[in-house]
């Protein structure tokens, strides 16, 4: 079943952020004003992970001003997430959300758990204000992704939730043209 269009499930976690524990709730994902990009990786102390967070980090202010807050989880401990932060280079950039998801409630309600290893595939989520999934990408752990198409999906996203009944052509990008879906473009695309 896919999980397009359906509201992200209750859970309670803590994430390190900002220097300190918070935790993180459903309410994080909806709270009426913010779009939410959820990211899973694998685990902390990896090789490729570190690359994803450090692109992430670097788009950080795309996703900012595209009101959104980004919250990247893996199966470890919010006090793994502080070490990590701490000691590396790449993922002490991070100025978001570092999520712990020790019981594995978020890979799963996700659906990028993997039972025998314990740990989360590459999972990306973008979740409009209200804590419905509108996008989500999935994919095996050995293909690191590319933030900046994240962002354009967040930024599409957010276009056709402004404008009902248009649609955001491929490769779109912020401020090029959309189509209106109409009998009169079949076959003429």
């Amino acid at each position: 079943m896919s999980l397009i269009n359906t509201k992200v499930q209750p859970f309670k976690t803590q994430a390190f952020h900002d220097g300190k524990f918070e935790e993180v709730t459903e309410k994080n994902f909806a709270d009426g004003k913010k779009w939410s990009v959820v990211i899973f990786m694998p685990a902390a102390f990896t090789f490729n992970c570190p690359t994803e967070i450090e692109d992430a980090a670097d788009n950080y202010a795309d996703f900012q001003k595209a009101n959104a807050e980004v919250y990247i989880v893996t199966t470890d401990t919010h006090f793994s997430h502080k070490v990590w932060h701490e000691t590396s280079d790449a993922v002490g950039k991070a100025k978001f959300y570092l999520v712990g998801d020790p019981t594995h409630q978020l890979t799963n309600a996700f659906g990028v758990h993997i039972a025998e290893e314990g740990l989360a595939l590459r999972g990306t989520f973008v979740i409009d204000p209200s804590g419905t999934i509108k996008t989500m990408e999935v994919h095996s752990n050995e293909i690191a992704r590319d933030v900046k198409e994240t962002v354009r999906k967040l930024k599409a996203a957010q276009y056709t939730a402004a404008h009902p009944g248009e649609v955001c052509p491929a490769k779109w990008k912020e401020g090029e043209k959309t189509l209106k879906p109409s009998i009169d473009l079949v076959g003429k695309i």
